[in-house]
């Protein structure tokens, strides 16, 4: 989590905003890579084993935080007992869960930026008009298309990544780059999301990582410690466990 991944998301982020910006249709060309004309339909979303690999995508990334949830949840009902795993890697993976796959896709863009799903524009047998992924004003009502939910939680697996020992590290970050890029292309060959949800949630998750990891790592007026979350989550649990 340098200076040097940030630069590569930005001008990634600016690149990819400004060229869809001004050519939105690129955005259905690439999708209709996806798209069979004649049965009028995202061929790929009917294959089994497609849908088993999406599946088992979120099984991957969830299994990664499953260690810092139950370490939490062990914590809370007995704060007696010390963490069994790194108390910032706790905050770090689960607060970048929580923000990248969860407040910043469902609880703000899916609900409120109404772009509608490729399955469902005009150009792929839809009914709904397409709309350029800088537009909220599309018809979309809920659990939009921008941007992609999935794509965010695949990416998230650069959180894990980072917390690996820095000889393993790049080869993590290639690896979490790989996850997210296919588990990105499966959701746009079921026609569930344009380029562009993909790569918005990509780039905005390695951002929320980022910031994430210099403040609770790196940053020495914000560094937080193993033994201050320890004892922080100890306090909480027992002001929970207290009668009255």
């Amino acid at each position: 989590m340098n200076r040097t991944g940030l630069i590569i998301a930005l001008t990634l982020a600016l690149a990819v905003g400004l060229l869809f910006g001004i050519y939105p249709e690129l955005d259905l060309k690439l999708t209709a890579w996806f798209y069979d004309a004649p049965s009028k339909t995202f061929p790929l979303k009917l294959n089994a084993l497609a849908a088993i690999a999406r599946d088992g995508a979120m099984w991957i990334a969830w299994g990664l935080a499953l260690p810092a949830i139950v370490a939490l949840l062990v914590k809370l009902a007995r704060p007696d007992r010390p963490l069994l795993m790194s108390g910032r890697a706790i905050v770090f993976l689960l607060a970048t869960l929580i923000l990248s796959a969860g407040v910043l896709t469902n609880l703000t863009f899916k609900s409120y930026w109404g772009r509608p799903r490729p399955v469902t524009v005009t150009q792929f047998n839809g009914d709904q008009p397409f709309v350029a992924w800088w537009d909220p004003r599309g018809s979309c009502g809920r659990n939009c298309s921008f941007f992609s939910g999935e794509g965010a939680t695949a990416f998230w697996t650069y959180a894990p990544a980072a917390l690996t020992p820095p000889a393993w590290r790049p080869l993590a970050y290639a690896a979490a780059t790989a996850f997210g890029v296919m588990t990105s292309l499966l959701r746009m060959a079921f026609g569930g999301h344009f380029f562009t949800d993909v790569a918005a949630a990509g780039l905005v998750t390695f951002l929320v990582i980022w910031l994430a990891h210099g403040y609770i790592y790196r940053w020495p007026s914000t560094r937080l410690t193993d033994e201050g979350v320890d004892a922080a989550l100890t306090r909480l649990a027992t002001r929970f466990r207290k009668p009255g």
